[in-house]
Order: C-alpha cells, then structure tokens, then sequence
C-alpha cells in the first residue's frame, strides 16, 4: 500500500470530476484518487462488487469526497450506508456539492458527515477549498490507522 493516503472521489459530472482534479493538483495533493461515476458504482467500489470484485487494485479509501445530487444511487443514500457499516463508519466523508439548502447540509451531518462543503463556482476558490482539506485531513487531523507524526520544534 502507498504512505500516501488514498481518496475516494464520487462524482457524476465529468466537467466536476476534470475540474477537481485540476484544483486537487494545483493544491499539490500527491494522494492516489479513484473516481466512481454514481452512487451505485462508489458502493460497488467499497464492497467490491461488480467491476470491482476481481480488481485488485481496489483499496479501502481514507478520505471520501462525495457529491450529494447523482442520478439513481445519490449522495445522501451513500453517506447513510457507508455510516451505517462498521466497516466504513470511520471514513470521513467530505460532502462537496453544488446544494447550499439547510435541509442538505441537516441531513448530511445528522447522518455522519465529517465536513460539508459548497462547491466554489471560480476555480481559484475551488482550488483553495481543496487545499484547505488537504491540509486539515492530511496535515492535522488523525485518520484510523495512520500515526502522526511529530513535527519537531
């Protein structure tokens, strides 16, 4: 397994998914990202069902970026099981979404998300937000299974 973290990035949108992984790399993340398409194909990943069961390459994520509005299998469907599963509970889920409604944002925490952010529309914003998660998730916060490790003073 990599050190680096690895990143579960669920998204529908191709110009989204293209646009985050340009905000992911100006904000210098190195970490290994997997896209899953829908909701269905993010569960498909974690439980390594259908095009996932023989891949060996698939890992448990450290980090989940989940968008909330896909059609089928949405967001909100995937956040409740990934919190109802024992196996999965301790990921954080990052909610990144173009919604700003307090009935979302309700929902998302009450079932488990770590954090819950709007989607900047301007690139540079976008940019921003991502590296502000890269240094808090990466940087400050501890994931299950990861030491920290002392910065010298």
């Amino acid at each position: 397994m990599s050190d680096l973290a690895s990143i579960l990035l669920v998204e529908d949108s191709q110009d989204d998914y293209e646009a985050a992984m340009r905000s992911l790399r100006d904000g210098e993340f190195t970490h290994p990202i997997r896209w899953c398409r829908s909701g269905q194909d993010a569960l498909d990943y974690l439980y390594r069902k259908g095009a996932y069961a023989q891949d060996a390459t698939v890992t448990k994520p450290e980090l989940i970026l989940l968008d909330l509005n896909m059609p089928g299998i949405d967001g909100r469907q995937v956040l409740k099981t990934v919190k109802a599963d024992a196996a999965l509970r301790s990921i954080p889920v990052i909610i990144l979404t173009t919604s700003a409604d307090n009935k979302d944002v309700e929902h998302c925490y009450n079932n488990g998300a770590s954090t819950y952010i709007q989607k900047p529309v301007n690139f540079d914003e976008l940019t921003r937000a991502l590296r502000a998660v890269k240094n808090y998730w990466f940087g400050i916060a501890l994931l299950p299974g990861r030491e920290k490790k002392r910065v010298a003073r």
